[in-house]
């Protein structure tokens, strides 16, 4: 298989987990006789400082023309501690979802033995937690119509039907593919977008007759995540509702760097850790490079080579026994891991 892969290293810590994710990937490519092209683009406050665009042109056209974009991080402190910047960091990854038509985002949220103790719930509560959370990304208050002056600011929560439709689609196929068991997480009570949410639901849940649908009020699924994570199998809900929620699984697992995604929908796929560009730790190879690692795992998985991605988790999960970890992780008078050892500690195993 021939791959061609574009690279948005971004802002912060992302050069630094892009490197490993490029290498690990490269390893895994000539063990099982994969050709692979990359091609390294701007994007977020890298290519505002240097081009004025979070997402030029040249970007998009790289994306675009690419197989799957491999995307880091983007965010830096000069434009969070501005609020009166016009042209943001954040700007370019909403682009690049509306652009590339990237509609559906997946986040798997899982446990890994050895690192039950660092999530701050009890061990019993998360110990076999493993759930998808599906976020629709290109619509709602992300994208609706804003306005904002001194005195007043809103943000408008848009869906059309096609919207909700298309990404309850996913939800119920990937719950088909699993444990037939899908929640549907809005605001009904409330918010008339989540009540055609759940209307549309409601009517697409007779087509798949096999899969157990529940419905569940975002506060509600907020709590129930912490208090009972084994509930869950696969969860879908608006951009919003997602972002937060999916964020907040991280604390299942036990840190926001373990955790990857994959964007999907119209165009290109992307494939990107959760967390953002931590920018206070950039340069100090402290950064956990394991959620841009199983990034590309999900991207071979994408793409149907099964062993390639398991190849990749086989060697994340040895890395972590081994306790060859970055700081957030490691244990109590472990051995100093950097981004970068880590990095080679998993190739080597590819390798070998």
């Amino acid at each position: 298989m021939k791959l061609n892969i574009a690279v948005l290293p971004g802002d912060g810590i992302g050069p630094e987990i892009a490197a490993q994710g490029v290498e690990v990937m490269s390893a895994v490519c000539k063990k099982f006789g994969h050709e692979v092209r990359y091609e390294y683009a701007l994007c977020g406050a890298d290519a505002i400082d240097k081009v004025g665009d979070p997402f030029p042109e040249e970007t998009y056209e790289i994306c675009k023309g690419a197989d799957a974009v491999l995307f880091s991080a983007v965010g830096d402190p000069k434009f969070d501690n501005d609020p009166t910047a016009k042209v943001r960091p954040e700007q370019g990854l909403l682009a690049m979802r509306k652009k590339l038509g990237l509609f559906a985002n997946i986040r798997p949220v899982q446990t890994f033995k050895c690192l039950l103790h660092k999530s701050p719930l009890r061990a019993d509560l998360v110990d076999g937690a493993d759930f998808l959370c599906i976020r629709e990304l290109t619509g709602g208050m992300y994208f609706g119509e804003k306005y904002q002056d001194n005195d007043k600011a809103y943000d408008t929560n848009m869906y059309t039907r096609p919207e909700i439709e298309r990404i309850l689609k996913v939800g119920f196929e990937y719950a088909m593919k699993r444990k037939k068991h899908l929640t549907v997480v809005d605001k009904a009570n409330v918010l008339a977008s989540s009540r055609l949410w759940r209307q549309i639901a409601q009517e697409m849940a007779p087509s798949y007759p096999k899969v157990q649908t529940d419905y569940m009020y975002v506060d509600n699924a907020a709590m129930r995540m912490i208090q009972e994570p084994k509930f869950f199998d696969v969860m879908v809900t608006e951009n919003t509702f997602g972002d937060i929620l999916t964020d907040e699984g991280s604390c299942i697992s036990g840190s926001m760097g373990l955790l990857p995604s994959a964007s999907t929908g119209e165009s290109t796929p992307v494939f990107e850790p959760i967390h953002g560009s931590w920018p206070q730790a950039k340069g100090l190879n402290i950064a956990n490079p394991l959620a841009q690692i199983l990034s590309v795992a999900m991207l071979f998985e994408y793409f149907g080579c099964k062993a390639e991605g398991a190849l990749i988790r086989e060697a994340v999960d040895a890395s972590l026994d081994a306790n060859v970890r970055t700081p957030e992780i490691q244990m109590e008078g472990g051995a100093k891991y950097g981004t970068k050892e880590v990095g080679t500690w998993i190739v080597n195993y590819i390798n070998n």
